[in-house]
């Protein structure tokens, strides 16, 4: 080949590699309107102190024999410490399908959870996506570069206080405080429905806004599936963890999740309950159960003129 023709192979396959977003039009299109709905819907968190952890023993809503006691039997809660947050959005929902099928699309990659009769049962565009903690990473990641502003997964402390609406001494992060099954939580009934299922339905998900969200506007935090949050995971964080945004320990094996999986009959975590596994799920578990969400740091942003 001449090496004008091989310069202009080259200069071919670089067009190609830079433009393979906007060569199709159509998904330009849903990548816009993702982006349009994702800054649009974020819940503005204002910034604050609280008590993170388990705040049973100074809870001023117990009475009677329950006054004083812990809610967790865990030791990984404790000790309830105070914590400072700078104002933070949040996304007000996990991501769903539809909204990561955009992005795989976008960037190329293959469409999660769509290789075996199994997980494609799962599948549905309004459910939260089920993902391993790179792949929610990547996601919000994908978010940041593509608004230049600092997306990311939350922080654990960001979540907890917007699960307990703002830092309040609220146990679970419904619209009630409480676990109400077909008020707060979804029925059986509702799962069964939401995916069809059947017999496999005490793992399966449901849509992202079947019941109303907590007083901040943030729905199932705490229900619907695990959610990655940032932070790696260690048992004895919270005996030292800094006053001031607190980010996490800086390395470790495990990534700390919230909430609980789907439809288990459990109804949904506790806002002060911490779980942990591994950032890459391996092939034989069960990738569905674990969501994420995005958030956005920085309160005086002007991200909806950006």
């Amino acid at each position: 080949m001449k090496p004008c023709s091989i310069l202009a192979a080259i200069i071919s396959l670089s067009l190609t590699a830079c433009g393979q977003n906007n060569a199709d039009p159509e998904n330009q299109q849903a990548v816009d309107a993702l982006i349009k709905k994702t800054k649009d819907e974020l819940v503005r968190v204002e910034g604050g102190t609280f008590q993170m952890g388990d705040f049973g023993p100074v809870d001023p809503n117990l009475k009677g024999s329950d006054k004083g006691l812990p809610y967790s039997a865990n030791q990984d809660n404790k000790p309830l410490h105070k914590v400072s947050l700078d104002t933070f959005y949040m996304s007000p929902t996990k991501v769903t399908y539809a909204d990561y099928d955009v992005y795989t699309q976008a960037t190329g990659k293959d469409k999660i959870n769509s290789t075996n009769q199994f997980e494609m049962q799962f599948r549905q565009d309004n459910v939260p996506a089920g993902v391993d903690w790179y792949q929610a990473q990547d996601y919000c990641d994908w978010l940041a570069k593509e608004t230049s502003l600092p997306f990311s997964l939350p922080t654990e402390a960001q979540w907890e206080y917007a699960a307990r609406s703002a830092g309040k001494f609220i146990p679970y992060g419904t619209s009630t405080g409480t676990l109400e099954k077909g008020e707060s939580i979804p029925t059986e009934e509702d799962v069964d429905k939401a995916t069809q299922t059947g017999m496999r339905s005490n793992i399966a998900p449901y849509p992202v806004r079947l019941y109303p969200p907590n007083k901040l506007g943030l729905y199932q935090m705490g229900d619907n599936g695990y959610e990655w949050v940032a932070d790696w995971y260690q048992p004895d964080y919270y005996q030292r963890s800094p006053r001031q945004n607190p980010k996490g320990p800086d390395g470790g094996s495990e990534k700390v999740i919230r909430g609980l999986p789907h439809g288990n009959g459990m109804g949904g975590g506790s806002a002060i309950e911490r779980y942990h596994a591994s950032p890459d799920i391996e092939k034989n578990d069960i990738a569905i159960i674990y969501t994420f969400r995005c958030a956005l740091n920085g309160g005086s942003l002007r991200f909806k003129d950006s």
